[in-house]
Formats: C-alpha cells, sequence, structure tokens
C-alpha cells in the first residue's frame, strides 16, 4: 500500500483523489495542520477497525474527540515514565534476558552451527518489554524461547485484516453482526486473540475491588489517574499491539540498513567504542546515554525515513463547512489520508539522494531551517498534534538501547 500511494502522489501531487470521498495528502505542513485542535478535523471510521476489544473503543480506535482527550489525559503521565519510576530498569531487564537468550541458545562453533532469527526474536523482545513496563509481568517469551499465545502469529493475521476493514467500512458493519460472532475470538480460548482479551483482563482485575493491587508501572498510573476498569481493558490491549510490532519493525529496518553498509557499520561501531573507553557508555547502556550520541540517533531518525513503520492511510475528516488545502476548496465530511512515504523521501526536503540509507545527512552543515523541516517531517511516523504517539519516548528508548548492544 505506501508504495501505490507514493505512486499516486508522485503522480498528482500533494494532494490527489483516490476515492468517491477520500483524498492523499504528502505535504507535511497540511497534516501537522490537521492535527490541531482548533480546526475541528476528527478521525474517521478507519479507526474502528482497530477496536481490538470487541467491548469498548481505545485511545486508538475511538472517533469520539472528547473520549480521546479524555484517555490522553489519564494515561499521559505514565506514557511520559514520570509516574513510573522503574521504567528504564524494566526495558533493562528484557534487554538482558534478549542477550541471554542468545548466549544460552545461539552462539555458534566452529562445529556446531546456530542460526539466530532476528526477526523473529526482537519481536520476542519488544512483546516482553511492553508488558513488563506496561503491567510489570512479562508475557515470557524470551524466557520460553517461544511466541506466547500465539500473539504474534495472531496479530500478523489481523493487522492487514483490520486495515481493509479501516478501507472498507462495511466490512466492520459485516464483522460485528450477529452472524459472524460465531465465528469472532472469545475469551475462552486457548490461543490466539481471544486468549490475549483474557490475559489482559485478568491483570487489569488484579488493580480493581477491595483487594486490588497497587504497582509502580504503567497500569498503576493509569488507574491513578481514573482509568476505568473497562477503560483499561482495552487500553492494555492496545499498549500491547501498539508498542509492539512498530518498535520491533523500526528495529529490523534499522540493523538491516546498518549491516548492509559497511561505512554506516563501522561509523556506529567506532562511536559506541569511543563511548566506552571515555566512560560515556555504562552496561546496559542508559537512555541518556543512547541520546548522547550523535550519531546513533542520525541513524535511528534515518531508519524512521526510509522505512516508516506506519503504513496504514489514517484518514482525518474535513469538519462541517470544509476546508481550503493547497489552494482547493474540500467539503466537510471529506476524508484526508496520509501518505508518509511521500513525506520522508521527498527530495525537496532530504536532498537528491533521499531514496538511499544515509545517516550522515542528519549531521551535515548548519542550515538549521532545513534540519527542522526535516526532522518535522519523521516526527510525523508518530502523529502530530492531537493524535501524536503516547508511547513515543519507549520505543525511542528501546531503539537507542537495542542498536548499542547489538552492534
Amino acid at each position: 500500500m505506501p508504495e501505490v500511494l507514493n505512486d499516486v502522489s508522485e503522480t498528482y501531487g500533494s494532494l490527489a483523489r483516490i476515492g468517491p470521498n477520500d483524498l492523499i495528502c504528502s505535504d507535511p505542513d497540511v497534516i501537522r495542520r490537521m492535527g490541531t485542535a482548533k480546526l475541528g478535523y476528527r478521525r474517521s471510521r478507519f479507526y474502528q477497525s482497530f477496536a481490538f476489544n470487541p467491548d469498548r473503543d481505545s485511545m486508538l480506535s475511538t472517533t469520539d474527540e472528547k473520549i480521546h482527550a479524555d484517555l490522553k489525559m489519564k494515561t499521559a503521565a505514565g506514557y511520559s515514565g514520570k509516574e513510573v519510576e522503574n521504567l528504564e530498569q524494566s526495558i533493562d531487564r528484557q534487554l538482558n534476558a534478549f542477550i541471554g537468550l542468545i548466549e544460552r541458545k545461539y552462539l555458534s562453533t566452529a562445529t556446531d552451527f546456530r542460526p539466530f532469527d532476528f526477526a523473529k526474536k526482537i519481536q520476542y523482545f519488544a512483546l516482553d518489554a511492553i508488558t513488563d513496563v506496561a503491567f510489570g509481568t512479562p508475557f515470557g517469551c524470551l524466557a520460553q524461547d517461544h511466541d506466547m499465545y500465539d500473539y504474534i502469529k495472531t496479530v500478523e493475521q489481523l493487522l492487514p485484516a483490520a486495515v481493509v476493514a479501516g478501507v472498507l467500512p462495511w466490512l466492520l458493519t459485516l464483522s460485528r453482526s450477529f452472524v459472524l460472532k460465531p465465528f469472532l475470538p472469545t475469551e475462552k480460548d486457548k490461543l490466539g486473540f481471544g486468549k490475549m482479551i483474557q490475559v489482559a483482563k485478568d491483570i487489569v482485575a488484579k488493580r480493581f475491588g477491595e483487594s486490588k493491587e497497587v504497582q509502580d508501572d504503567m497500569l498503576g498510573s493509569f488507574v491513578a489517574h481514573g482509568l476505568t476498569q473497562e477503560e483499561a481493558n482495552s487500553e492494555t490491549l492496545l499498549q500491547v499491539i501498539a508498542g509492539t510490532d512498530t518498535t520491533a519493525t523500526a528495529i529490523r529496518a534499522m540493523l538491516l540498513h546498518i549491516v548492509a553498509s559497511p561505512t554506516c557499520y563501522a561509523a556506529l561501531q567506532a562511536a559506541i567504542d569511543e563511548g566506552v573507553e571515555n566512560g560515556k557508555i555504562s552496561s546496559p547502556v542508559t537512555d541518556t546515554e543512547t541520546r548522547a550520541l550523535p550519531y546513533l540517533q542520525a541513524i535511528i531518525k534515518e531508519g524512521l525515513r526510509k522505512f516508516p513503520v506506519i503504513a496504514g492511510l489514517l484518514p482525518k475528516t474535513v469538519p462541517e463547512g470544509g476546508d481550503i488545502i493547497n489552494g482547493f476548496v474540500v467539503p466537510g465530511g471529506t476524508d484526508v489520508s496520509l501518505s508518509l512515504i511521500t513525506i520522508t523521501h521527498s527530495k525537496a526536503t532530504f536532498g537528491p539522494d533521499a531514496h538511499i540509507f544515509r545517516p550522515e545527512r542528519w549531521l551535515e552543515g548548519d542550515d538549521n531551517n532545513k534540519l527542522r523541516k526535516m526532522n518535522l517531517a519523521v516526527d510525523l511516523a508518530f502523529g502530530s498534534g492531537k493524535w501524536s504517539c503516547s508511547g513515543k519516548n519507549i520505543a525511542m528508548m528501546e531503539m537507542g538501547k537495542v542498536l548499542v548492544e547489538k552492534i
């Protein structure tokens, strides 16, 4: 889908029609403008395809602006880490478990070749890290070296179907009808998405009631700020799904580009070695230390630019009364989607070699205005304005730590 959207944008310009009531936009200024509260843009029905909990919308799936704002307010402190003192320690714990798994089972010798599927195992890490951070208990994928509850298998099947259902809203209506209900996942399932719903509900239930548990984790912060049990059931599912696949995909893409570029690999290795020698990198590396490594941060930004993990349309609906976008009058009720890959591969923003993975572009020259435009474009990978990603801080922390520890 991203490549097709990019072709449309390259052919027809920054605002193009892709359906009877659908436009695709590749102007970063317009996308950011749509995210401001005062204009009145709202999420389209597309987002309802991400209602992972059939009983209640989450912060991602709701199209009600007031509900979205309320959920964001209740969860903000938890996602920022301000009220979760052991957030970084939880990630470190799973990073050590990830390295331990490699050392325990996947170190090859001259006579024993042990292939290591990094793409799969990094998803184990991402899943255990977010569940440890979110509610103090990892799923145990790294400890068992196994896809617990068939979570990863289920999500790989679910997300493409969710995107299709978002594009074809009548599928949403059909999927929620009594005709298909007997075929949908249930909490009685032993594996798959139904099992995931039950696991989330069991964890949440312990935080409510007369004998409720109080813990210093993200869920504890959510509850302290007024999140109800029903809301928490949906938000914990969202944390696991949104905080796993996207982060793992980004790390995969970054590592692939690093090992495919000897000069990039050597430069990053040299930066890490220098940091260790000068006592500026500890073990495990801290978040503060990773953010002080310019070349590492350039790699992370370049990875997010070259391979943006958001592939969906993410359409927003033009408010009643319409809007003027790049000189075109757009009627109210029209859905305007995002072509992120067009924005992050723009030659006007990133130079004539925008198609190439080259982290050095983030460290060159002193044109602050150009660098600002580059940063604003890549930041759209995490949304903008009122729809910005709450988990950005955690994702960036995981990316930096993994890349340092695995190079």
